[in-house]
């Protein structure tokens, strides 16, 4: 049984039965049947068919936002995801007729020879509940696109987001076996994934999860993409504008309570504007609401599960006990307690404290102050995790340099936690392997394929 526990009461919102493994291993039959047809369909069919069922999402997105204010608690003043979704889906399609084009490399009268991009078969997607439909598209979109059949495994947390999806791709066209919505539990999908139903798996989600998925791919050479965890840093240069940092780099770590997979989880900050960055911080989130996402004048929601703000807490608490200093006033905040938790700034933190090392996840964030450059460096690489990184500077050059010695997946000037679907999103350590989106998503979810034709 799946169920979804409400952030906003703690009350189940919604209840699914899992397949049994007998029902699980039908729908992929089924998908596999249907796959070979999807793919012979036109390329302009499919991205016609996509793109439709999209629109479809976004023609519901008055029901959409506030399901997802029930399921995992973004308040509904943000207005969903619709635009952010639209626009890696449109991206993708735009890019597909020559992302997946032959690439020919000799058409003689003696020879022709071309690499085709041909699907992978199924993609398994395993979604997040953060972004629950922006994750998701960002594989669904480009693979259906490719030709691949989609089985959707959501998260728990989020259920009527797949079923959401589901309807939508299957009013505009794509064939009900052709993507596939369905609820499982993780010895099934470990089981799916061991018995080689899948071509692709792309998983967003936990640094263990990850590791599940790996170990049940183990010896079948499916293809992974893993998006996993991340603690990314914010590092705010001597000549950077510091409204405009501080403005960002705090959005960065707060929205949806935190929650982002590349939010803003560390930052530092040149020594000389450390006092006046984290004065101009502080003034900024002073100003949230922390409440009830169904009030509109709600800016911070809950956490999606009680436990996830607890362990918050508990990073902050020994942070506190080891000498950290919270600058926010929790009277501010009268509705702290439970999923619901406050946002918090420190200082004096260090990286022997597990909030600078550590996933949050949530709405805390550790300021330090650095030196320079080299020591900046040296700080952001001290972490297990690389997926973005924000740099706050008035030279790009500079940025550039800085950037080139950063263990990371993508490098951002003057701006944060943003998607762009035109740049490989990827990331490197314990982050994951990989990329999605881009001419490179469609790489990852086709494999090669090479055609040698001698003539006469």
């Amino acid at each position: 049984m799946i169920r979804c526990i409400s952030p906003i009461d703690g009350t189940v919102f919604a209840e699914r039965e899992t397949l049994d493994p007998a029902a699980a291993r039908d729908v992929v039959a089924r998908a596999r049947a249907a796959q070979n047809d999807w793919a012979a369909r036109p390329l302009t069919e499919r991205i016609e068919r996509v793109m439709a069922g999209v629109a479809r999402i976004g023609a519901m997105n008055d029901e959409i936002v506030p399901e997802l204010a029930h399921q995992m608690g973004r308040p509904i003043r943000y207005g969903g995801e619709f635009s952010g979704f639209e626009e890696r889906a449109a991206y993708m399609a735009k890019i597909a007729a020559d992302a997946l084009a032959p690439k020919v490399v000799e058409d003689s009268a003696a020879f022709h020879r071309m690499i085709k991009r041909v699907p992978q078969g199924i993609v398994l997607v395993v979604a997040p509940w953060n972004y629950p439909f922006m994750t998701a598209i960002n594989t669904i979109a480009p693979a259906l696109i490719a030709g691949n059949a989609v089985v959707l495994k959501h998260a728990s947390q989020t259920p009527l987001v797949g079923e959401r999806l589901a309807q939508a791709f299957h009013t505009a066209g794509v064939p009900e076996d052709v993507f596939a919505n369905v609820f499982l539990d993780h010895d099934t999908t470990s089981d799916l994934i061991a018995a080689r139903s899948f071509g692709f798996v792309n998983f967003t989600g936990s640094v263990a999860g990850g590791q599940a998925i790996e170990r049940a791919a183990a010896g079948t050479f499916t293809g992974l993409g893993l998006e996993l965890g991340g603690k990314d840093p914010g590092y705010v240069c001597d000549d950077a504008d510091l409204d405009a940092a501080a403005e960002t780099l705090i959005d960065g770590a707060m929205f949806n309570s935190g929650q982002c997979c590349c939010g803003i989880e560390r930052i530092y900050v040149a020594e000389q504007h450390f006092d006046a960055f984290t004065a101009k911080v502080v003034k900024i989130v002073e100003g949230y609401v922390l409440g009830d996402p169904l009030d509109p004048d709600t800016t911070l929601g809950p956490m999606a599960q009680t436990r996830f703000a607890d362990s918050i807490r508990a990073q902050t608490a020994e942070a506190v006990a080891a000498g950290a200093k919270t600058l926010i006033d929790p009277a501010l905040f009268p509705r702290d307690g439970g999923a619901y938790l406050m946002p918090q700034v420190l200082i004096d933190v260090t990286h022997d404290m597990r909030v600078m090392r550590e996933e949050s996840f949530g709405p805390v964030v550790g300021i330090m102050p650095v030196s320079g450059d080299e020591e900046a460096i040296a700080l952001m690489n001290d972490s297990a995790y690389g997926l973005t990184a924000s740099i706050w500077t008035n030279d790009a050059d500079r940025a550039e340099a800085i950037g080139d010695r950063i263990e990371t997946g993508t490098v951002f000037m003057n701006r944060a936690d943003y998607l762009d679907p035109a740049l490989c999103w990827t990331g490197c350590k314990d982050t994951g392997r990989g990329g999605g989106l881009s001419e490179i998503g469609f790489h990852n979810l086709t494999r090669p394929k090479s055609y040698h034709l001698k003539k006469g």
